[in-house]
């Protein structure tokens, strides 16, 4: 079989293997202290996920998945090498190892292996940050993580097909789920806006990957 169809892992420069599974939970937008802590701002209200492992991977902020910076051929001067080295080193995915976690008002505060100074916490500044899905705590009954809501396909009670789940907004009180249905007669996706509230939502089945939804196509 082709390596197209089984892609080799991503292997950081620790050794350290990216996860298949990895998920990303939130994003470093400072540094924090004088002994290399930072702040990371999660992408949820509740940011256990950033708790759950102490297993954390990074992307730079503007890196596409999959992107692995790779430095020129052409020579340069020592000092010229030097600094792209360890610009490659800060633009390329990496592994924290992290020693620990907590919130402080609405960011999490962290300290991680490798990170001994505020310089080398700026230098992770609008980095991405990521764990695996794996790790994530097993929600209750009736709740469910929004990575897994997403590409579901939605329907009501009469089985007309209302779209395919492609994003939550967090409206504060509950997550509306946005889904994008058939095309319209000028060619663009119809969009629908759920409430994921239990007045609405009648059957979530992650396995059947469906929603059965009370919600009309003329809604």
């Amino acid at each position: 079989m082709s390596d197209r169809a089984n892609p080799s892992p991503l292997v950081l420069d620790d050794g350290v293997v990216w996860p298949e599974d990895a998920v990303e939970v939130g994003r470093v937008v400072d540094a924090w202290g004088v002994k290399g802590g930072i702040k990371v701002m999660p992408f949820s209200s509740d940011p256990q996920a950033l708790f759950c492992t102490k297993k954390w991977f990074l992307r730079p902020a503007e890196a596409a998945v999959g992107a692995v910076v790779r430095p020129g051929a052409a020579t340069k001067p020592a000092s010229a090498v030097a600094s792209a080295a360890q610009a490659a080193r800060l633009n390329a995915p990496r592994f924290l190892q992290v020693k620990s976690a907590r919130e402080q008002s609405d960011i999490v505060v962290a300290t991680c292996e490798g990170l001994d100074d505020r310089n080398a916490a700026e230098a992770l500044k609008g980095a991405r940050v990521f764990v695996s899905r794996s790790a994530f705590p097993t929600p209750d009954d009736g709740e469910f993580y929004w990575i897994d809501l997403i590409g579901l396909d939605v329907s009501n009670p009469q089985g007309e097909a209302l779209g395919r789940v492609v994003d939550l907004i967090d409206t504060g009180p509950n997550s509306v789920l946005r889904l994008e249905g058939e095309a319209d007669a000028d060619g663009k996706p119809v969009e629908r806006l759920i409430p994921f509230v239990s007045a609405y939502i009648l059957s979530v089945s992650l396995a059947d990957k469906r929603i059965v939804a009370d919600w009309g196509l003329d809604y």
